[in-house]
């Protein structure tokens, strides 16, 4: 029987594929439970009188290590349950702020899918994926480059 909800297999990442995920809108309540769990507790994020004098457009910033997190969790809902099987390495650029109230989706790119050399059942694959926000502005991009299962390997990972 099919299995819905499977990540996207290397073979079927072509180089110039282009695809976006779902948005999701950045709330206060994801500010204050990420900063408070990993410490990240500068008066930009924590002291909304001293943002609303010093932050720009004087909003509610939030880190881009929570935007890149929350585009990381809409592309491995949609496009590497059983593929992903490891982060390598990745560039990062911060374009742009992003505010509470934001809301997020992800333009990815394939740059570069190949088998790896010891396995044709897994294959290298760099993305450029773009943090697109409701403005249209690109506020991070990044360029991952993971080790994702192939067809194969996907669907023999069992239930």
């Amino acid at each position: 029987m099919e299995i819905v909800g499977l990540g996207i297999a290397w073979e079927d990442l072509p180089v110039g594929r282009r695809f976006r995920s779902l948005a999701r809108t950045i709330t206060e309540t994801d500010l204050v439970n990420f900063i408070n769990n990993t410490g990240m507790v500068e008066v930009l994020f924590t002291d909304a009188e001293y943002a609303a004098q010093h932050a720009p457009r004087g909003g509610r910033l939030v880190p881009g290590a929570l935007v890149y997190a929350i585009a990381e969790g809409l592309l491995v809902q949609a496009t590497l349950q059983r593929t992903g099987l490891a982060f390598l390495s990745m560039t990062f650029d911060v374009k742009g702020p992003t505010f509470v109230g934001d809301t997020v989706h992800v333009e990815v790119e394939v740059l570069e899918s190949r088998a790896t050399s010891k396995d044709p059942s897994r294959g290298l694959v760099r993305t450029r994926n773009d943090i697109v926000n409701q403005r249209g502005e690109t506020v991070i991009s990044y360029t991952p480059l993971r080790l994702a299962a192939g067809r194969s390997l996907r669907d023999s990972g069992g239930d």
